[in-house]
């Protein structure tokens, strides 16, 4: 793998020939290096990110697997899924090569990983430890697809964490209404509360609702894009799955409160989004008022399942509920909620016993 010194720039660069994917020969240049065995590394790289044997670095191939992905997934999702593999997966695996990670490595990195403790001594989520494994096992299985690796060693060492927390966190409506006294010197994360927990939206839904969003006449919410914060940019995109496109009715006094909350925004126009903040803006709000532990604190996607909890308790079908959340499937709702629908067979029985 030669490399050349420039003397007009005092700096080395490599130049090497590869094969792409159509079979083409391909030449690839890279300058600017200070020191050649940076030239060196960089071609070795490179030329290792063009294989497709399973032989490659785990951390090129993370390289190959991400730019894949990159053209499926949304970029706040990839964001996501990139600064996981940087963290979790890249100090453990990065310089073992693809077809020598064992399902002993595997065991080794979960070990470790859920004896880990925080500052304040707090160990990983169970959900949150079942996202690493998850990640890590699609990434093996992609190399099983298109790579040739043999098997998944993630398989054999078996899984850690759990899809669900043991309890999921919501406010009653009691607990809300108190929680919000405490927001209403702000309009604007009162009003933006109201809706969250009013509507099941999700954070990225209601921060980039427009004022042409709101049909104040019908009293419905059109849902059609999502706000992620990407950077220091906020970028709109599509929703999170096909069946988040949807609209939502909503109670009067909801429309009243988002009727006033818009009439005070000086100028606004049909496409200019009603809360032009960020999920810290919320974050904030929820963090100062729970910090007296007179309402316990909950995420900002808990008011979802708030809002989930409050429509069980008012007796909506699993059905109805993931049109209203923007489910694809009804499936999807009921394996979030099961845990919220058992005390119903009961009813559903006496409600049977009653017919006679």
């Amino acid at each position: 793998m030669p490399s050349y010194y420039d003397e007009a720039t005092k700096t080395w660069f490599v130049k090497c020939y590869y094969t792409d994917y159509t079979g083409t020969k391909r030449q690839k240049k890279k300058r600017g290096f200070k020191l050649q065995r940076d030239a060196k590394e960089w071609e070795r790289n490179f030329l290792e990110t063009q294989q497709t044997n399973p032989d490659i670095v785990f951390e090129n191939f993370v390289k190959i697997y991400l730019e894949d992905m990159g053209h499926r997934l949304r970029n706040y999702t990839l964001i996501q899924k990139s600064k996981l593999i940087r963290l979790y997966l890249l100090p453990y695996f990065g310089k073992l090569p693809l077809s020598n990670i064992t399902p002993v490595h595997i065991r080794k990195w979960q070990n470790e990983l859920m004896a880990h403790r925080d500052t304040n001594g707090e160990p990983y989520a169970p959900t949150t430890l079942k996202t690493m494994h998850n990640q890590l096992s699609a990434i093996m299985n992609y190399a099983v697809r298109y790579y040739g690796l043999k098997n998944n060693p993630c398989h054999l060492a078996g899984s850690m964490g759990k899809c669900r927390a043991e309890e999921m966190s919501f406010w009653t409506l009691d607990e809300f209404n108190y929680f919000l006294e405490k927001v209403s010197n702000d309009p604007q994360a009162r009003t933006g509360f109201m809706t969250l927990y009013y509507t099941g939206l999700r954070i990225g839904e209601l921060l980039a609702l427009e004022y042409s969003d709101i049909d104040f006449e019908s009293c419905t919410i059109s849902v059609s894009k999502s706000c992620q914060r990407i950077g220091k940019k906020d970028i709109i995109t599509p929703p999170k799955t096909p069946g988040s496109v949807r609209t939502i009715s909503i109670p009067e006094f909801l429309r009243d409160e988002l009727k006033d909350y818009t009439g005070r925004i000086y100028g606004v126009r049909n496409h200019d989004r009603i809360f032009p903040c960020t999920r810290d803006f919320f974050r904030y709000h929820m963090r100062i008022a729970t910090k007296d532990g007179d309402v316990k604190r909950i995420r900002i996607h808990d008011l979802r399942h708030s809002h989930a909890s409050l429509l069980i308790e008012l007796g909506f079908s699993p059905v109805a509920i993931a049109d209203r959340l923007g489910h694809d499937k009804v499936e999807t709702t009921l394996n979030t909620y099961s845990h919220l629908f058992p005390h119903k067979r009961d009813e559903v029985a006496q409600k049977l016993q009653n017919l006679k």
